[in-house]
């Protein structure tokens, strides 16, 4: 599995991460076999948020209790969640920031968050309440990194103009075949291309790799916005015809491709897995680090769908 440290903390990172929101259904042994294939793959990183699950800290409460972690077994890992998202609105008030947090906290049955992540942009943001909440949970120590979630550039800089802390990670959808954030750079400035409109957030990739921001791939084997995954789909047989022989080159699974396409990416992102399988996660893992070429890469590219102008 390959490893790097975060930018703006001392966190060393797998790139590809575990992700939790579907575990609120799952048994002890399911949660903790999961767990277990996944750090057997050098996976030590797991993402949450507090409206994972059917009752809101749902997912997380499911992890800790399965889990049941020692404080040494605590110390062996990475644990993100997110806050930000209620009931029908979006809500980045110091209140609701500094509550998500504390109920975060005893949902994990921990004493910190590795990394906070604000879920999804709020139009009311009053960014000088997030500064303040960040600041206080930094200090009581309840906080070490801090992070957004499908922000765009500007969005971004707007916190920063008051926030103290490094802005560490974004998470953005992404994968082979839902990469605006990838395809609008290629094709930018090409009239009656509709590749070319700016979907991507305003160069949100060249952005975050500026600043040291790293991007956390969601849902990287969606075809699109939960319209299920392109692996195996026969609406992308020539997509899945040029993986399956790549796959059969390298001698890893077909899942394994799809990873290797974000984890060769120069930006240095982590894939965020989504599935509950620990055999599908296992697979997943092996394309950590897959040396797809450049030629293998736009190929993959192009058989998605995207062009090159």
């Amino acid at each position: 599995m390959k490893t790097f440290t975060m930018p703006g903390t001392d966190i060393v990172a797998p790139n590809v991460v575990l992700g939790l929101m579907r575990i609120a259904d799952k048994s002890n042994d399911e949660v903790r076999e999961l767990v277990r294939t996944a750090r057997d793959a050098g996976i030590d990183f797991f993402d949450h948020a507090d409206i994972y699950g059917p009752e809101r800290n749902g997912c997380e409460r499911r992890f800790a209790d399965a889990m049941q972690l020692t404080p040494s077994q605590r110390d062996e890992i990475t644990i993100q969640t997110k806050t930000g998202i209620r009931e029908g609105y979006f809500d980045f008030s110091y209140e609701h920031i500094i509550e998500s947090v504390d109920e975060s906290l005893a949902a994990l049955q921990t004493d910190r968050i590795d990394i906070l992540l604000l879920h999804r942009p709020d139009a009311l943001v009053e960014p000088a309440e997030v500064a303040r909440a960040f600041d206080e949970l930094e200090a009581a120590g309840k906080v070490r990194a801090f992070g957004v979630s499908n922000h765009t550039p500007r969005q971004i800089d707007l916190l920063k103009k008051y926030v103290k802390q490094p802005l560490v990670a974004n998470q953005l959808q992404l994968s082979i075949t839902h990469a605006p954030i990838i395809a609008q750079g290629v094709a930018a400035n090409m009239a009656g291309e509709e590749q070319a409109t700016t979907l991507d957030g305003g160069g949100i990739l060249d952005y975050c790799r500026l600043n040291d921001i790293t991007v956390q791939a969601w849902s990287p084997f969606q075809a699109g916005f939960f319209t299920g995954v392109f692996l195996g789909s026969p609406e992308y047989p020539e997509l899945n015809a040029v993986i399956d022989r790549l796959a059969a080159a390298y001698d890893v699974p077909a899942i394994a491709i799809a990873t290797a396409w974000i984890t060769r990416h120069p930006a240095q992102m982590q894939v965020v897995l989504g599935t509950t399988s620990p055999e599908r996660v296992a697979a997943a893992a092996l394309g950590s680090e897959i040396p797809l070429t450049r030629a293998e890469w736009y190929e993959l590219f192009r058989a998605a769908g995207y062009r090159l102008p």
